[in-house]
């Protein structure tokens, strides 16, 4: 067993310091060996941004009771595979994207879970819905078939500084809060390697890490 990664692992987790948290372990640009290796040590959710890849990961490990997660940026041609392959798909960034998603979600798989991308930080390269968009679609959601929105994700913008950590966190909170009036939501996705404890202090139900997990990450 590769040590240095179940040492990374045990870290993480013992910064998390809390079993109702969710771990998602950011696998995108990691070897198949790896994935296999903290699966052994119980990971279970792991998260993928390009499709191909996750593609082949998850036929590689279909052995495996993996729960896929895509939070990656969504292009329109691909919605068909991130429907069939993913348990959930947390970067949904418009009404056109969670449409072609429910209808290209086989019933037989049972529901998508997804989660609402929330812009925060100003940053004009950054994709998400402002947060007038993204309760527009919750005040306007009629429960489709095959999807369920969870709830919310964010990937505010970078900062070392604890406070601009935590006003970024606090927004998606508030918003978080204002979906829960609307419609029955429990997942409020942010937090990564750089942010982990601000998002936790800011009620983060789920954490993405790749990194401080994983170590570096391969080249394309």
């Amino acid at each position: 067993m590769n040590m240095s990664l179940a040492k990374r692992y045990k870290s993480v987790k013992l910064r998390i310091n809390s079993d109702q948290l969710i771990l998602l372990a950011v696998s995108k640009r990691q070897a198949v060996e790896k994935i296999q290796k903290l699966y052994a040590l119980g990971q279970r959710q792991f998260g993928e941004s390009y499709v191909q890849e996750a593609i082949s990961k998850i036929e590689k490990l279909s052995d495996l009771d993996i729960e896929w997660h895509f939070i990656g940026p969504i292009q329109s041609n691909k919605t068909k595979y991130l429907a069939r392959y993913f348990s959930w798909v947390q970067s949904v960034d418009s009404n056109k994207i969670l449409t072609r998603l429910n209808k290209q979600r086989s019933s037989e798989q049972g529901t998508l879970n997804v989660l609402l991308q929330l812009k925060v930080g100003g940053e004009d390269s950054k994709r998400g819905l402002s947060e007038s968009e993204l309760l527009a679609i919750c005040a306007q959601y009629q429960t489709f078939e095959n999807i369920t929105i969870r709830g919310l994700m964010s990937i505010p913008a970078p900062t070392q500084v604890y406070s601009e950590q935590l006003e970024q966190f606090k927004q998606c909170q508030q918003v978080f809060k204002k979906m829960q009036r609307l419609i029955p939501v429990d997942t409020l996705s942010m937090g990564m390697s750089g942010d982990l404890e601000a998002a936790i202090e800011s009620g983060s139900t789920m954490v993405r890490i790749g990194t401080d997990i994983f170590g570096k990450r391969e080249s394309p």
